[in-house]
Protein backbone atom coordinates (compact mmCIF):
# COMPACT_ATOMS: atom_id res chain seq x y z
CA UNK A 1 0.00 0.00 0.00
CA UNK A 2 0.96 3.62 -0.29
CA UNK A 3 2.59 5.22 2.59
CA UNK A 4 1.22 8.00 4.04
CA UNK A 5 3.38 9.60 7.37
CA UNK A 6 1.22 11.23 9.88
CA UNK A 7 0.97 15.08 8.76
CA UNK A 8 3.14 14.63 5.60
CA UNK A 9 3.07 13.89 2.06
CA UNK A 10 1.69 10.41 0.86
CA UNK A 11 3.63 8.22 -1.80
CA UNK A 12 1.69 6.59 -4.48
CA UNK A 13 4.32 3.56 -6.31
CA UNK A 14 3.48 1.73 -9.72
CA UNK A 15 2.97 -0.63 -10.26
CA UNK A 16 3.20 -1.67 -6.55
CA UNK A 17 -0.38 0.37 -5.57
CA UNK A 18 -2.24 0.30 -9.09
CA UNK A 19 -5.19 2.44 -9.89
CA UNK A 20 -7.04 2.20 -6.82
CA UNK A 21 -5.34 5.51 -4.65
CA UNK A 22 -5.42 7.71 -7.98
CA UNK A 23 -9.07 6.64 -8.87
CA UNK A 24 -10.10 6.86 -4.32
CA UNK A 25 -8.27 10.45 -4.70
CA UNK A 26 -10.73 11.70 -7.73
CA UNK A 27 -14.13 9.49 -5.82
CA UNK A 28 -12.95 11.85 -2.99
CA UNK A 29 -14.08 15.20 -4.24
CA UNK A 30 -16.92 16.58 -3.21
CA UNK A 31 -16.71 20.39 -4.92
CA UNK A 32 -13.97 20.48 -6.99
CA UNK A 33 -11.66 18.64 -9.36
CA UNK A 34 -8.86 20.06 -11.70
CA UNK A 35 -6.48 17.69 -13.60
CA UNK A 36 -3.85 18.66 -16.32
CA UNK A 37 -2.47 15.63 -18.44
CA UNK A 38 -0.17 14.86 -20.75
CA UNK A 39 -2.14 11.60 -21.87
CA UNK A 40 -5.43 10.74 -20.44
CA UNK A 41 -6.94 6.97 -22.29
CA UNK A 42 -7.50 4.74 -19.43
CA UNK A 43 -11.56 4.36 -19.10
CA UNK A 44 -11.36 3.90 -15.55
CA UNK A 45 -9.77 7.60 -14.82
CA UNK A 46 -12.06 8.85 -18.39
CA UNK A 47 -15.31 7.69 -16.13
CA UNK A 48 -13.95 8.79 -12.71
CA UNK A 49 -13.78 12.13 -13.86
CA UNK A 50 -17.50 11.68 -15.50
CA UNK A 51 -19.13 9.84 -12.21
CA UNK A 52 -17.42 13.39 -10.13
CA UNK A 53 -19.15 15.91 -12.68
CA UNK A 54 -22.28 13.65 -12.60
CA UNK A 55 -22.35 14.32 -8.58
CA UNK A 56 -22.06 18.09 -9.00
CA UNK A 57 -18.12 18.22 -8.01
CA UNK A 58 -17.15 21.23 -10.69
CA UNK A 59 -14.85 19.81 -12.55
CA UNK A 60 -12.14 21.14 -15.42
CA UNK A 61 -9.77 19.28 -17.56
CA UNK A 62 -7.11 20.09 -19.59
CA UNK A 63 -5.63 17.79 -21.87
CA UNK A 64 -2.17 17.98 -24.22
CA UNK A 65 -3.66 17.96 -27.49
CA UNK A 66 -0.20 16.19 -29.50
CA UNK A 67 2.82 14.65 -28.59
CA UNK A 68 6.34 15.93 -30.17
CA UNK A 69 5.81 13.43 -32.67
CA UNK A 70 2.61 15.11 -33.77
CA UNK A 71 0.50 12.03 -32.48
CA UNK A 72 -2.96 12.95 -30.90
CA UNK A 73 -3.44 10.58 -28.32
CA UNK A 74 -6.25 12.55 -26.29
CA UNK A 75 -8.72 12.71 -28.94
CA UNK A 76 -11.15 10.03 -28.17
CA UNK A 77 -11.36 11.29 -24.15
CA UNK A 78 -11.96 14.64 -24.60
CA UNK A 79 -14.95 14.05 -27.26
CA UNK A 80 -16.21 11.70 -24.61
CA UNK A 81 -15.31 13.78 -21.31
CA UNK A 82 -17.05 16.51 -23.87
CA UNK A 83 -19.96 14.94 -24.76
CA UNK A 84 -20.45 14.50 -20.81
CA UNK A 85 -20.98 18.04 -20.38
CA UNK A 86 -17.58 18.05 -18.49
CA UNK A 87 -15.22 21.50 -19.17
CA UNK A 88 -12.40 20.15 -21.14
CA UNK A 89 -10.41 22.28 -22.66
CA UNK A 90 -6.55 21.79 -24.84
CA UNK A 91 -4.03 23.23 -22.63
CA UNK A 92 -2.16 26.42 -23.32
CA UNK A 93 -0.76 26.87 -26.88
CA UNK A 94 2.41 28.64 -25.81
CA UNK A 95 3.80 25.04 -24.52
CA UNK A 96 4.50 22.64 -27.46
CA UNK A 97 4.02 20.07 -25.27
CA UNK A 98 2.46 19.95 -22.04
CA UNK A 99 4.08 17.21 -20.10
CA UNK A 100 2.50 17.73 -16.32
CA UNK A 101 0.46 15.11 -14.97
CA UNK A 102 -1.72 16.98 -11.74
CA UNK A 103 -4.82 16.53 -10.13
CA UNK A 104 -6.23 18.74 -7.69
CA UNK A 105 -8.97 18.30 -5.41
CA UNK A 106 -11.28 20.64 -3.45
CA UNK A 107 -8.28 22.89 -3.11
CA UNK A 108 -7.32 21.23 -0.68
CA UNK A 109 -5.21 17.88 -2.10
CA UNK A 110 -2.50 17.39 -5.36
CA UNK A 111 -1.14 14.57 -6.82
CA UNK A 112 1.95 15.65 -8.53
CA UNK A 113 2.92 12.19 -11.24
CA UNK A 114 5.15 10.94 -13.05
CA UNK A 115 2.82 8.15 -15.00
CA UNK A 116 0.34 9.22 -17.14
CA UNK A 117 -3.39 8.22 -16.89
CA UNK A 118 -2.78 5.71 -19.24
CA UNK A 119 -2.97 1.57 -18.29
CA UNK A 120 0.42 1.05 -19.19
CA UNK A 121 1.51 3.44 -16.06
CA UNK A 122 -0.10 0.88 -13.77
CA UNK A 123 1.53 -2.08 -15.12
CA UNK A 124 4.90 -1.56 -16.47
CA UNK A 125 6.94 1.03 -15.58
CA UNK A 126 8.47 2.20 -12.29
CA UNK A 127 6.89 5.18 -11.47
CA UNK A 128 5.82 7.51 -8.50
CA UNK A 129 3.36 10.31 -7.53
CA UNK A 130 2.97 12.67 -4.51
CA UNK A 131 -0.20 14.22 -3.02
CA UNK A 132 0.29 16.87 -0.87
CA UNK A 133 -1.95 18.73 1.24
CA UNK A 134 0.42 21.38 2.12
CA UNK A 135 -1.53 24.88 1.20
CA UNK A 136 1.04 26.80 -0.36
CA UNK A 137 2.06 23.91 -2.62
CA UNK A 138 -1.39 23.09 -3.48
CA UNK A 139 -2.37 27.33 -4.06
CA UNK A 140 0.61 27.36 -6.28
CA UNK A 141 -0.56 24.42 -8.60
CA UNK A 142 -4.18 25.71 -8.63
CA UNK A 143 -2.70 28.77 -9.69
CA UNK A 144 -0.99 27.64 -12.63
CA UNK A 145 -3.86 25.07 -13.48
CA UNK A 146 -5.75 29.20 -13.47
CA UNK A 147 -3.12 30.58 -15.64
CA UNK A 148 -3.33 27.98 -18.09
CA UNK A 149 -6.49 27.45 -18.28
CA UNK A 150 -7.18 31.39 -18.95
CA UNK A 151 -4.39 31.45 -21.64
CA UNK A 152 -2.24 34.06 -19.02
CA UNK A 153 1.36 34.08 -18.08
CA UNK A 154 2.23 32.52 -14.67
CA UNK A 155 5.24 33.49 -12.52
CA UNK A 156 5.42 30.28 -10.06
CA UNK A 157 7.78 31.31 -6.53
CA UNK A 158 10.89 29.58 -5.63
CA UNK A 159 9.44 28.85 -2.35
CA UNK A 160 6.66 25.90 -2.50
CA UNK A 161 9.19 23.84 -3.11
CA UNK A 162 7.99 23.20 -6.55
CA UNK A 163 9.71 22.91 -9.63
CA UNK A 164 7.61 24.54 -12.76
CA UNK A 165 8.83 24.30 -16.52
CA UNK A 166 9.75 26.23 -18.48
CA UNK A 167 10.08 28.97 -15.43
CA UNK A 168 12.47 27.40 -13.36
CA UNK A 169 13.37 23.63 -13.30
CA UNK A 170 17.10 23.54 -14.93
CA UNK A 171 18.01 25.95 -12.12
CA UNK A 172 16.76 23.99 -9.45
CA UNK A 173 17.35 21.06 -10.79
CA UNK A 174 20.73 21.75 -10.70
CA UNK A 175 20.93 23.49 -7.50
CA UNK A 176 19.72 20.01 -5.85
CA UNK A 177 22.63 18.16 -7.98
CA UNK A 178 25.01 20.47 -6.60
CA UNK A 179 23.55 20.53 -2.59
CA UNK A 180 24.28 16.82 -2.80
CA UNK A 181 27.54 16.33 -0.22
CA UNK A 182 27.69 11.68 0.23
CA UNK A 183 25.26 10.43 -2.77
CA UNK A 184 23.04 11.48 -5.52
CA UNK A 185 20.83 8.70 -6.96
CA UNK A 186 19.20 9.18 -10.54
CA UNK A 187 16.70 7.24 -11.64
CA UNK A 188 15.67 8.90 -15.24
CA UNK A 189 15.49 7.38 -18.87
CA UNK A 190 16.82 10.55 -21.21
CA UNK A 191 20.17 12.58 -20.40
CA UNK A 192 19.72 15.38 -22.90
CA UNK A 193 21.01 18.56 -21.08
CA UNK A 194 24.67 19.54 -20.68
CA UNK A 195 23.82 21.26 -18.01
CA UNK A 196 22.37 18.56 -15.86
CA UNK A 197 25.52 16.47 -17.42
CA UNK A 198 28.25 18.89 -16.06
CA UNK A 199 26.40 19.10 -12.92
CA UNK A 200 26.40 15.01 -12.37
CA UNK A 201 30.01 15.24 -13.62
CA UNK A 202 31.28 17.92 -11.00
CA UNK A 203 29.63 16.36 -8.16
CA UNK A 204 31.47 12.51 -8.89
CA UNK A 205 34.61 14.66 -9.30
CA UNK A 206 34.31 16.37 -5.13
CA UNK A 207 33.56 12.64 -3.99
CA UNK A 208 29.48 12.54 -3.96
CA UNK A 209 29.13 8.70 -4.86
CA UNK A 210 26.72 9.10 -8.25
CA UNK A 211 24.46 6.21 -9.16
CA UNK A 212 22.32 6.27 -12.24
CA UNK A 213 19.36 4.54 -13.13
CA UNK A 214 18.26 4.23 -16.51
CA UNK A 215 16.43 2.12 -19.48
CA UNK A 216 18.99 2.06 -21.86
CA UNK A 217 17.45 2.32 -25.30
CA UNK A 218 14.33 1.35 -24.57
CA UNK A 219 11.24 3.97 -25.72
CA UNK A 220 14.28 7.02 -26.90
CA UNK A 221 13.90 8.31 -29.63
CA UNK A 222 16.66 8.40 -32.90
CA UNK A 223 17.92 11.60 -31.78
CA UNK A 224 17.44 11.40 -27.53
CA UNK A 225 19.27 8.16 -28.36
CA UNK A 226 22.03 9.01 -28.98
CA UNK A 227 22.72 12.04 -26.71
CA UNK A 228 21.75 9.64 -24.07
CA UNK A 229 24.27 7.28 -24.75
CA UNK A 230 27.24 9.94 -25.29
CA UNK A 231 26.21 11.54 -21.96
CA UNK A 232 26.24 8.32 -20.19
CA UNK A 233 29.52 7.60 -21.82
CA UNK A 234 30.95 11.02 -20.34
CA UNK A 235 29.80 10.27 -17.08
CA UNK A 236 31.10 6.53 -16.92
CA UNK A 237 34.55 7.61 -17.70
CA UNK A 238 33.80 10.56 -14.80
CA UNK A 239 33.48 7.05 -12.24
CA UNK A 240 29.84 7.34 -12.20
CA UNK A 241 28.02 3.81 -12.01
CA UNK A 242 25.54 3.35 -14.65
CA UNK A 243 22.98 0.29 -14.63
CA UNK A 244 20.07 -0.83 -16.52
CA UNK A 245 16.98 -1.47 -15.69
CA UNK A 246 15.04 -4.04 -16.94
CA UNK A 247 12.58 -5.79 -14.90
CA UNK A 248 9.94 -2.84 -15.02
CA UNK A 249 10.44 -0.25 -17.72
CA UNK A 250 11.87 3.13 -16.27
CA UNK A 251 9.31 5.86 -16.35
CA UNK A 252 9.92 7.65 -13.34
CA UNK A 253 12.09 10.84 -13.01
CA UNK A 254 13.59 10.66 -9.53
CA UNK A 255 16.81 12.25 -8.10
CA UNK A 256 17.75 11.35 -4.51
CA UNK A 257 20.55 13.38 -2.64
CA UNK A 258 22.45 12.13 0.82
CA UNK A 259 19.10 9.77 1.56
CA UNK A 260 17.59 13.07 2.87
CA UNK A 261 16.07 15.08 -0.21
CA UNK A 262 14.28 13.78 -3.13
CA UNK A 263 12.85 15.68 -6.48
CA UNK A 264 9.87 13.71 -8.35
CA UNK A 265 8.23 15.34 -11.59
CA UNK A 266 7.20 14.96 -15.21
CA UNK A 267 10.27 16.23 -16.51
CA UNK A 268 13.17 14.36 -18.06
CA UNK A 269 16.67 15.61 -17.93
CA UNK A 270 16.02 17.25 -21.61
CA UNK A 271 16.61 20.64 -23.21
CA UNK A 272 13.15 20.96 -24.37
CA UNK A 273 11.85 19.46 -20.74
CA UNK A 274 13.81 22.24 -19.38
CA UNK A 275 12.85 25.54 -22.03
CA UNK A 276 9.61 24.35 -23.62
CA UNK A 277 7.39 22.28 -21.86
CA UNK A 278 4.65 22.92 -18.77
CA UNK A 279 6.31 20.74 -15.98
CA UNK A 280 6.28 19.92 -12.76
CA UNK A 281 7.77 18.59 -9.78
CA UNK A 282 8.92 18.80 -6.44
CA UNK A 283 11.83 18.28 -3.83
CA UNK A 284 10.83 17.27 -0.45
CA UNK A 285 12.73 16.35 2.68
CA UNK A 286 9.99 13.91 4.26
CA UNK A 287 12.09 11.19 6.39
CA UNK A 288 9.30 8.34 5.46
CA UNK A 289 8.82 9.52 1.94
CA UNK A 290 12.46 9.51 0.78
CA UNK A 291 13.28 6.55 2.81
CA UNK A 292 10.73 4.46 1.01
CA UNK A 293 12.08 6.30 -2.24
CA UNK A 294 15.44 5.06 -1.32
CA UNK A 295 14.39 1.47 -0.70
CA UNK A 296 12.90 1.04 -4.03
CA UNK A 297 15.89 2.57 -5.78
CA UNK A 298 18.12 0.36 -3.94
CA UNK A 299 15.73 -2.81 -5.08
CA UNK A 300 15.73 -1.65 -8.59
CA UNK A 301 19.55 -0.58 -8.50
CA UNK A 302 20.27 -4.26 -7.77
CA UNK A 303 17.88 -5.96 -9.90
CA UNK A 304 19.22 -4.19 -12.97
CA UNK A 305 22.58 -4.72 -14.81
CA UNK A 306 25.52 -3.03 -15.07
CA UNK A 307 25.94 -1.42 -18.73
CA UNK A 308 28.13 0.10 -20.57
CA UNK A 309 26.21 2.52 -23.15
CA UNK A 310 27.20 1.82 -26.74
CA UNK A 311 28.95 4.19 -28.96
CA UNK A 312 25.86 6.00 -30.43
CA UNK A 313 27.62 5.36 -33.81
CA UNK A 314 27.84 1.96 -33.74
CA UNK A 315 24.23 0.89 -34.42
CA UNK A 316 25.27 -2.98 -34.44
CA UNK A 317 25.12 -2.86 -30.78
CA UNK A 318 22.26 -0.59 -29.88
CA UNK A 319 20.01 -3.63 -29.49
CA UNK A 320 21.99 -6.05 -27.54
CA UNK A 321 20.26 -6.53 -24.16
CA UNK A 322 17.43 -4.36 -24.86
CA UNK A 323 13.59 -4.78 -23.69
CA UNK A 324 11.44 -5.44 -26.85
CA UNK A 325 10.60 -2.71 -28.87
CA UNK A 326 7.45 -1.26 -27.80
CA UNK A 327 5.90 1.32 -30.40
CA UNK A 328 3.38 2.69 -27.68
CA UNK A 329 6.12 2.96 -25.27
CA UNK A 330 7.83 6.35 -25.66
CA UNK A 331 9.60 8.87 -23.71
CA UNK A 332 8.61 12.25 -25.32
Amino acid sequence: MAKKPEGGPRLIVQPDDGVEPVLGLIASARHSLRTVQFTLDDPRFVHAIIDAHRRRVAVRVLLNPQKSSGERGNDASFEQLSRAGVAVEWTHPRFPVTHEKAIVVDDERALIATFNLSPKYFGETRDHALLTEEPAQVRAIVEGFEADWHRKPYHPRDDTALVWSPDNSRRLIAGFIDGARHTLDVQHPKFVDATVIDRLADAQARGVHVRILCGGKHGLSPWDMHDTFASLRILERCDVKVHRQKHLKVHAKLLLADGKRALVGSMNLDRSAFDLRRELGVTLDDAAVVDRLGQLFDHDWHKAERWAPPDPLAADTHDIGELPHDPHFAHD
